[in-house]
């Protein structure tokens, strides 16, 4: 029997190959495990028809202790460890419905890059220093979220347009969606 659950970290793979971002460097793994799992969640409501039941999912612990042995030949140390447990959705994603959710975690991202103090802050500069303009730089982030929603919105209707069949080769959902009904009501 196939695995019928997807692990979050299957999403956050799929995310962070499509953005640069050196505080995930910065952060600690429970930091950015944490931070990744909000931007997840945030996310889901976005999808809006999706195949599998996108709310059944259990988040994942912030961390587990475990004491574990470390040491070379018959001299071991006890040290304790702090594991992060990956939450995970209870149904299996095909790849497409990991993308659509990776693309809308990253309109997430650029909505906190739009929110961020930083971008909101005036800043005072000398002859010395130059800075580019921060009501353009929050333009074009603003062009880039609209961007990604618009890939995201076309990623689900290519999404609903097309099913596999039995045998797995991908055909068109156009005659089911426009087949008239069995019945009408008058």
């Amino acid at each position: 029997m196939a695995n019928q659950t997807t692990p979050f970290s299957r999403i956050y793979d799929c995310f962070l190959t499509k953005i640069t971002d050196d505080m995930y460097m910065e952060w600690t793994e429970l930091e950015t495990f944490a931070h990744l799992q909000d931007l997840l969640i945030a996310a889901i409501p976005k999808f809006e028809f999706p195949r599998v039941d996108i709310f059944d999912y259990e988040l994942g612990n912030d961390c587990e202790d475990i004491v574990t042995y470390c040491g070379v030949e018959s001299n071991y140390h006890q040290v304790q460890a702090r594991i992060y447990s990956d939450g995970h959705f209870n149904s299996a994603f095909n790849l497409e419905e990991v993308n659509i959710l990776a693309v809308y975690m990253i309109v997430e991202w650029l909505s906190q890059q739009l929110a961020s103090i930083e971008n909101t802050r005036m800043k005072y500069s000398g002859t010395d220093f130059k800075f580019t303009s921060q009501a353009n730089h929050m333009q074009k982030i603003l062009t880039l979220k609209k961007d990604y929603e618009r890939e995201g919105f076309h990623l689900q209707r290519l999404y609903k347009r097309r099913k596999p069949d039995k045998d797995g080769i991908m055909r068109s959902t156009m005659g089911i969606i426009i087949e008239p009904p069995d019945e009408v009501i008058l």
